[in-house]
């Protein structure tokens, strides 16, 4: 019998693209976050925020076989490199100078989200290979510069490989609900279920106990220093209340979005994402989201919004987002974005903590480095020529620099 044929269909929207299929794919990936669900992707574009207005125009690749969907990933064709975090900007330059058009580019990322986990679903390797290169050759079709696969798993730097992706190393910075003990390696994203055992029995890793069960891990100097931190915020009065899930109010989101808002304006631009955002997270993705709010004297005064990952069977993840305040207090920010979000982790057994992009101060809180990876396909021979070695170049920096900071571990040598 002869083997089905595999068609691919490139959507103007990601709204073009059935839900339940799209999900039910996601669910399938050993690395799923809640970011690439469907709801999320299309409220990126719903409410107004990932659109060719702002630079994001979306063009979801998909795969079909006997009217099924086996493969997609969200695409976008993309008019700059703001809200990427994976930077290219000299590369962008370096066109320029040639008198070459850079732009429009194309990227499988999720909009804004620093998150790594799986971009290309798909049911197997093959067919998730086979949706790399349906998505390059499209690309190449419409005369785009480039194609860009950001933050992605282990599986999908396996697929980018066989097409001829040129991957690349960046360092994030992660807290593991178990203490890393002496000699123990950096690595980027865990195999499916390596840390599911934590806190369970016979897993052979335990979570901590509680927060004192934390701080013991911690050397003298580090433990020292996050009490004075955290002292410091107590004693300015202020204390703190989380909502997750339903629980958050419409209030609530209000509030949290006047920080968020602040926080972007005191840096000169205006927020990425938009209030209708915020409201269909509300609406659609309710448990994954989990806010915690800074009060003083009876009045909220900040905020940090956590994202969960909560799928059955799913390991069991806490994802640092968004924070802003509208009162100064020394501290007040390792406290909203670390400090209580980890407790919170202990005290409801997450097995991890994700911190974001960049920021080597996160390991004076516990957060270890781990390397996450993107991979790039550029059209122009010659100038995927000279990427390819300042890559090379700039991965053997990567590498020494994740040996720096493992030799930095805030965690105390020996038994804890």
């Amino acid at each position: 019998m002869a083997e089905s044929t595999i068609i691919t269909r490139v959507f103007p929207s990601l709204q073009d693209v059935d839900a339940q299929a799209w999900n039910a794919l996601l669910a399938r990936q050993p690395h799923a976050t809640p970011f690439m669900r469907h709801e999320y992707l299309a409220a990126l574009e719903s409410s107004g925020s990932a659109v060719p207005e702002t630079g994001w125009a979306a063009r979801p690749v998909t795969l079909w076989r006997d009217g099924r969907l086996v493969a997609t990933c969200p695409l976008y064709v993309k008019g700059h490199s703001y809200g990427e975090y994976v930077f290219d900007w000299a590369w962008a330059n370096a066109y320029e100078q040639h008198g070459l058009p850079y732009y429009p580019k194309a990227v499988v990322a999720v909009p804004f989200t620093p998150v790594p986990g799986a971009r290309l679903l798909a049911e197997d390797a093959a067919t998730r290979q086979a949706l790399l290169h349906a998505a390059r050759d499209w690309c190449a079709e419409q005369g785009l510069s480039s194609l860009h696969l950001l933050f992605a798993a282990g599986e999908d730097m396996a697929a980018s490989g066989g097409e001829g992706f040129m991957p690349r190393h960046t360092v994030q910075f992660h807290w593991t609900n178990v203490a890393p003990t002496l000699g123990t390696g950096v690595s980027s994203l865990p195999p499916e279920g390596a840390l599911a055992a934590l806190g369970q029995p016979g897993g052979g890793l335990a979570g901590y106990a509680d927060w004192d069960a934390f701080l013991a891990a911690l050397s003298q100097d580090k433990r020292k220093k996050i009490r004075q931190e955290r002292r410091k915020v107590q004693e300015a009065g202020v204390s703190f209340r989380w909502a997750r899930g339903a629980q958050i109010t419409a209030a609530d989101w209000d509030f949290f979005y006047r920080c968020y808002e602040r926080t972007y304006l005191e840096h000169g631009n205006p927020p990425y994402l938009t209030r209708d955002f915020f409201a269909h997270m509300a609406r659609h993705m309710p448990q994954h989201w989990l806010l915690f709010v800074a009060e003083r004297g009876g009045h909220p005064i900040a905020s940090s919004l956590i994202a969960l990952s909560g799928d059955p069977g799913c390991e069991q993840v806490a994802y640092g987002r968004y924070w802003g305040a509208l009162e100064r207090v020394d501290c007040l920010h390792f406290e909203a974005c670390y400090y209580q979000p980890i407790a919170w982790c202990i005290a409801h057994g997450v097995q991890r903590f994700e911190g974001g992009a960049q920021g080597e101060h996160k390991m004076a809180r516990a957060l270890m480095p781990v390397q996450a990876d993107s991979a790039h396909w550029l059209a122009h021979p010659a100038f995927a020529d000279a990427v390819d070695r300042f890559l090379e170049r700039e991965g053997e920096g990567v590498a020494r620099y994740l040996d720096h900071l493992q030799g930095r571990s805030p965690f105390r040598h020996g038994p804890t």
